[in-house]
Formats: C-alpha cells, structure tokens, sequence
C-alpha cells in the first residue's frame, strides 16, 4: 500500500498524471500541452488541462443557447427532435467510446466533441449558407466555433482553452464526398481526428431517427447495402460503426507494431455503407424540396437580420460582439449567436415578414 500523501489533492494530481502516461503512446496527455494563449497562474491539483477546457465550454453561454439551435429540422414541433446540445452529447459519448477503446484521452476527445458546434449559427445549415454568402470574409460554423472560444466568450476574454482543443475544434468541418474525406482540414491528434468521425456517426443515424419522425422515410426505405452492412435499427448503426472504428484504427491503441503514424479510419466495406447512407440522407433529406422550401425561408430570416445589423451596429448587444470590429463582423458575431428562437422572435419585432 503506498504512503498515503500529507496533501491528498496533491496525491490527485498524481494519479490524474499516471493514468494519462498509462496511455497509448499515441495520445495526448495534457502535462505536455502545446499550452494556452495566455499563461495561468494555478494549475489545477484535481483537473487535468484538458478537463479544465471541457468544464469552460460547458459553463459557457453559447454552449446554453445550443438547446435551442436546430440540428436539421428547423423549429419542429415536438419534445424528441434532435438540437445541437442534444447532438453535441451524442458526440461526446461515441468520442469516448472509441478514445477509451484505443486507450487515447477521453477527456479531450469529450472536450473538442462539446465544443465543435458552438459557432453553429441558427436553422442549421441554411442559416450557415446565408452567413456564407453574405460576410466579406465568408464563414463556416468550425472558424466561428473557435472564434468563440478564442475570443466572444467571457466578453470579449475568450475561454483561454488549450492548443489541441482548439486544433480539434477548428478542423471539425467534414466535406460530403466522403466520410474519411479531411475536409477543412484534418486535427494534429489522434483525439480530434476520434471526434471529427464520431460527429458523422451521431449525425448520420440521429438525422434518420428525426426523418422517421417527421413521416419523410421508414427503417425498411434505407439502402440494402446499408441495412447489410450496419443493420435495420438505430442501435445497430451505430453499434456497427462504432466497433468498426475500433478494429480498424487499432495502431492507435499502441498494442501492436506500426511502421508509420497511426490513424483514425473506418474498414472499406463498412465506409462504403457509411457514404451510401450519406448519399441516401443527402437526396432523401437534406436536400428534399420541402426542407429546401423550408431552409429558404430559413435564409430569407438570417439575411434579414445580418443585412438589419450592418446597418444599425449600435443595436448590437455587446455581450456577443467585439467592440472595434467591422460592421459586418460584429453583425456576423450577434447573429450567429442566436437561437432559432430568438432569431425567428427578433426578424418579426424589427419588421420582417414572410
């Protein structure tokens, strides 16, 4: 029995410390850091630095507004409709299913999971289109997601989160041509790259539940090769995936011999299942004419409210912009910030009409 410490956060700190060494030499452990934007004055003896970032974001007021963020359907009617906050925790439990699996670090994977929508604009990806075509300076949700962290939150102070959080929050992004694909850009850690995959998986099989619900498709209507290969229920995608993940990206684990940098990957029968499920969703869902009607209008809304704050940037609330930016900086910052809610509730007090 070891000698029991005279300081017993002391002796946390310690076992916080092995158990992060004890991990696959392929993970990321916090006590070697890239570090912050700013230095802080105390370590913590009970958190490591990475649970430290994960506890920021979660008591941050953009990762509160994510409850009333939609996820595909825009407003719906009903209490079981997925939202960002409910996605983001799907997220976060596949990323530490797999991270614990090939023995990586869970924490961060959970840390960049809770975080890599919170610059999610409202009505999904229709009122990120509209931001898109509107800002001089473009935009996508994974840049916002670390501009709020970086620098919105805490007005203007930023969350102070570390490197590689930040890095698996900025290269989030994912590219529909194919599951694996980079897209914007791939994460430096095993973890990040954990949790870019793991965004897909939750995604993909959580949109099919809500397009059941909404009357647009029925588990039966799903590709044969997917119902093959993944299975005919929820918790068999996801199931499927998951441990397909796992077998395939076992390098990372550090049990066995690697001649070259492990990554995160899925096996080709199964990838090709996941990108046939992506192509179904994309024609049967994402794009079908109804929800297209319906993200128009969902555009129209966010226009409005970008073209109405440009011009009138004193109305802006400074708790969600920087005061010195550009008008349409600080325009692209409010709203983007809103809930569907709040957006939808705001653009009719200012005039709008459909």
């Amino acid at each position: 029995m070891r000698t029991p410490s005279a300081n017993p956060l002391q002796e946390v700190a310690r076992r916080l410390r092995e158990r992060e060494n004890a991990l696959s030499p392929f993970a990321a452990r916090s006590h070697e850091s890239r570090g912050r934007e700013r230095s802080e004055e105390e370590p913590s003896l009970v958190r490591t630095e990475f649970q430290r970032d994960r506890d920021r974001i979660i008591h941050s007021k953009a990762f509160r507004r994510l409850k009333h963020k939609t996820q595909v359907f825009i407003a719906p009617v009903g209490d079981h409709y997925v939202t960002r906050l409910t996605h983001t925790f799907e997220v976060a439990q596949v990323a530490r299913t797999i991270s614990r699996a090939l023995n990586l670090n869970e924490d961060l994977a959970e840390t960049i999971a809770l975080g890599h929508d919170l610059g999610h604009p409202p009505f999904g990806h229709a009122g990120e289109e509209a931001l898109a075509e509107l800002a001089p300076e473009g935009f996508r949700h994974a840049l916002q997601s670390l501009r709020v962290v970086e620098r919105l939150e805490k007005g203007g102070e930023g969350l102070n989160l570390t490197w590689e959080s930040r890095d698996g929050i900025a290269n989030s992004s994912k590219v529909r041509e194919d599951i694996l694909a980079e897209g914007f850009g791939m994460p430096a850690t095993l973890e990040g790259q954990v949790t870019k995959l793991a965004d897909a998986v939750a995604y993909l099989n959580h949109d099919i539940s809500d397009a059941i619900r909404a009357g647009l498709l029925t588990d039966e209507e799903l590709p044969p090769l997917v119902r093959e290969r993944l299975g005919r229920r929820h918790s068999q995608r996801i199931n499927a995936l998951v441990c397909d993940i796992i077998a395939s990206s076992w390098e990372a684990s550090g049990e066995i011999q690697t001649t070259g940098p492990p990554v995160i990957r899925m096996s080709p029968p199964v990838q090709e299942a996941a990108n046939i499920l992506r192509d179904f969703m994309f024609d049967r869902v994402y794009l079908w004419e109804g929800r297209q009607r319906e993200a128009e209008r969902a555009k129209q809304i966010v226009r409005f409210l970008y073209e109405h704050y440009h011009r009138n940037p004193n109305e802006v609330e400074s708790d969600y912009a920087l005061e010195g930016d550009a008008t349409s900086r600080r325009a692209l910052d409010y709203v983007s910030g809103m809930t569907d809610r709040f957006a939808l509730e705001t653009a009719f007090k200012l005039g709008y009409r459909d």
